[in-house]
């Protein structure tokens, strides 16, 4: 709007002029018109194409519409001048209006290449770049009509740089500041983008780098301004830069074990946690990994303290990543039984009596034999067999994004949902991985496996906090020794469990899908009596 009305007023301007005589021909271009008009159409352009290409930089025009407004004010002086008849004060006018044009063509050109072109065709400019070459312009120019209006530049650059020394020395701290600002430029070595730390340990992204300062945005969302030449003095760490690597940096999160967990167990446990299944924000190389940091410290701990290393791959979410991480670690501990470590001077205080324990053992009991009721696989079995399955299985936690089981692997455990969702995966030869369907507790998967020991045929990934309880082949075999016809049951169940699987992937009809349940109850049910040693 206000680029629009300037050339309005430009016009209307060079109209006056033009009708009233005010054309001192010999002291300003004979296409004064022309020019007026042009400049102000190349502002309206100018704009319309910044609005259009890099809104942001829109509110530089106002450069070129401040020198435009001077130079229309200079004009209308100069015709002013010639009226009254000051020749000499009205050809002074003329010079001053002639620099005053130049600097907004400086200008406007600044603009089209700086803030237009450069940044359309990606090449990369600093603002004190831009800031620099539209300078050097100025002073050519400023030269040309010096020598143009016989002004001797020799003379003025020595009086200058008197002025310019008692300058230097009373403004010695803001000078530092852009001088720095310059040279952070200039070399390249800190760019918007960058995430740095201070030497106070301050840390924060890199927003802008002006001429007095730098603009850092500190992950507390708060605005960090440093003096450039602040950060000249210092030596400044920028946090995940490589040259030509994408922005990684290493995190470190802790955590403790007791002495009577072998460390290489502990490792073992937590790498397969962090690397089967990806983390947000984490690096997969170098993938993350865990390490044994340390033993106890001045022998007044009773536990080893562990760290595991990963790479941040977004630094602006640091915590968030690393509380990722901690509910991998905890989760895998969990599973695997191996708890965290206590402060040793934690004194624990229990009830000694051997009723309350024996209620807590058959709460637990209780709580088993329900979840193996809940399911349709145990169906076939007693309460008696559930009873003698109960003590042996194991809990199981997994927490969201982790791989339960995998596809191909080798199956040793069938895995009873008691809490939580989980996701049904199936992977393509050619790679790609489509979701089969979702299991809600309570319910089972991880059977054909156990039952038939043949490998995985789907991944199994965690939805949230997934509570299981993981049954091994050897809990089933007593029962199944005993007690054959059992597999009869579960067999016709697992069928019935395929069929629904492959309904997924083929379309079958309902004569087609009872012919393949009958031959795959079959191959099933021998597939359970030859695993388990039964008799057929």
């Amino acid at each position: 709007m206000f680029s629009l009305t300037t050339m309005t007023t430009s016009v209307a301007l060079s109209g006056l002029l033009w009708q009233d005589g005010w054309m001192f021909a010999s002291l300003l271009p004979s296409r004064l018109g022309l020019h007026l008009a042009v400049l102000a159409l190349g502002i309206v352009l100018l704009a319309f194409l910044l609005g259009r290409f890099a809104p942001k930089r829109r509110r530089k025009v106002r450069r070129a519409l401040i020198s435009y407004a001077l130079w229309l004010t200079t004009l209308g002086l100069g015709a002013g001048l010639t009226a009254v008849g000051l020749e000499v004060r009205a050809q002074d006018a003329a010079y001053v209006a002639e620099l005053l044009r130049d600097v907004t063509i400086i200008n406007l050109a600044g603009l089209a290449i700086f803030d237009l072109v450069l940044p359309l065709v990606r090449i990369p400019v600093t603002d004190i770049v831009a800031d620099l070459s539209l300078g050097l312009a100025y002073l050519l120019a400023a030269l040309g009509v010096m020598r143009e209006s016989g002004v001797n530049p020799s003379g003025l650059i020595a009086t200058s740089a008197v002025v310019t020394g008692v300058i230097g020395l009373s403004l010695q701290a803001t000078l530092g500041n852009i001088l720095g600002g310059v040279a952070l430029q200039l070399d390249d070595s800190i760019r918007v983008g960058d995430w740095i730390q201070l030497e106070n340990g301050r840390q924060g992204r890199v927003t802008g780098i002006s001429w007095r300062h730098t603009v850092l945005e500190t992950r507390d969302w708060d605005t960090l301004i440093v003096p450039n030449s602040v950060l000249l003095a210092q030596n400044i760490q920028i946090l995940g830069k490589r040259e030509g690597q994408a922005p990684q940096h290493r995190m470190w999160v802790y955590f403790n074990v007791d002495f009577r967990r072998a460390p290489g167990e502990v490792i073992e446990v937590v790498d397969r946690a962090l690397q089967e299944a990806p983390i947000p924000n984490v690096a997969l190389e170098p993938a993350p990994h865990c390490i044994c940091f340390d033993f106890a410290k001045d022998t007044r701990d009773s536990f080893a303290y562990y760290a595991v290393r990963y790479w941040l791959t977004d630094l602006a979410k640091d915590d968030p990543t690393s509380s990722l991480v901690r509910q991998r670690i905890h989760a895998a501990l969990q599973r695997a039984g191996i708890p965290l470590a206590v402060p040793a001077a934690t004194v624990f205080l229990s009830q000694d009596d051997p009723d309350h324990a024996r209620r807590k053992e058959t709460r637990e009991l209780d709580r088993r034999i329900a979840a193996l009721e809940s399911v349709e696989l145990f169906a076939p079995m007693t309460a008696e067999e559930k009873a003698r399955i109960a003590p042996l299985i194991r809990p199981a936690p997994f927490t969201r994004g982790e791989a339960i089981t995998r596809q191909g692997a080798t199956a040793h455990w069938l895995y009873v949902l008691i809490r939580g969702e989980v996701e049904i995966r199936l992977r393509s030869d050619s790679g790609d991985e489509r979701i089969l369907g979702t299991l809600r507790a309570p319910d089972f998967f991880g059977e054909m496996g156990v039952m038939t020991g043949a490998t995985r045929s789907t991944t199994v990934v965690a939805l949230g906090e997934v509570e299981c309880f993981c049954i091994e082949k050897n809990d089933f075999q007593h029962i199944l020794v005993q007690r054959p016809e059992i597999a009869e049951g579960i067999s016709g169940i697992l069928a019935h469990r395929q069929m629904d699987l492959l309904a997924v992937k083929e379309t079958l009809n309902a004569d087609e899908r009872a012919r393949r349940l009958q031959d795959q109850h079959g191959r099933i049910l021998a597939a359970i009596q030859t695993f388990f040693g039964l008799d057929a």
